[in-house]
């Protein structure tokens, strides 16, 4: 296995990693992976969803994390702080995305315990997430240890337009 170094990107190392990480999304959603865009889906209709997140970044509103193997970067996940005033313990994990040529190297477990990690630094206490019910994601966040809430049904869409139902997890942390 590679190495590969686990990181949290400021705006300026976000801005740079622009077209990697837009790499990154466009294969996951070409993959089938319901993170929010429809096929196709190339780089270039990734980027003002990074820029987007390079903002939210300087706004101290996320922290990006990524895996890089090589120099690259093949995988991602993001954390949410943007909560309301009686939420101040809590935080979404969103968007962990790893290149269908990564998979299989840990990386998504790595992108977790940082971003728990990071959590953690920053007092979130609570995480929660969603993912697509039945897709591979599910069974890596409970083999992760996070509680399933419950199930909506056809709550989004699958990239190829077909109605998916959506799990809700959530996990407590300790300092």
């Amino acid at each position: 296995m590679p190495d590969a170094i686990i990181r949290v990107l400021t705006e300026e190392e976000t801005r740079a990693a622009l077209p990697a990480l837009a790499e990154v999304l466009s294969d996951c959603v070409e993959g089938g992976a319901s993170v929010g865009f429809m096929q196709p889906f190339a780089p270039q209709d990734a980027r003002p969803f990074w820029e987007s997140v390079a903002a939210a970044v300087v706004r101290s509103e996320t922290v990006l994390i990524v895996a890089e193997v090589d120099g690259r970067a093949l995988g991602t996940v993001q954390i949410g702080l943007a909560t309301m005033p009686n939420q101040p313990h809590r935080a979404d994990i969103k968007k962990l995305l790893v290149h269908r040529q990564a998979r299989g190297l840990g990386l998504a477990r790595r992108l977790m315990e940082q971003a728990e990690a990071e959590a953690v630094k920053r007092g979130r206490r609570v995480l929660v997430l969603d993912t697509a019910t039945g897709e591979p994601a599910e069974a890596i966040y409970e083999r992760f240890g996070w509680q399933r809430v419950g199930v909506v049904p056809d709550y989004a869409l699958m990239p190829d337009g077909r109605y998916c139902a959506t799990t809700l997890f959530y996990k407590h942390l300790s300092a």
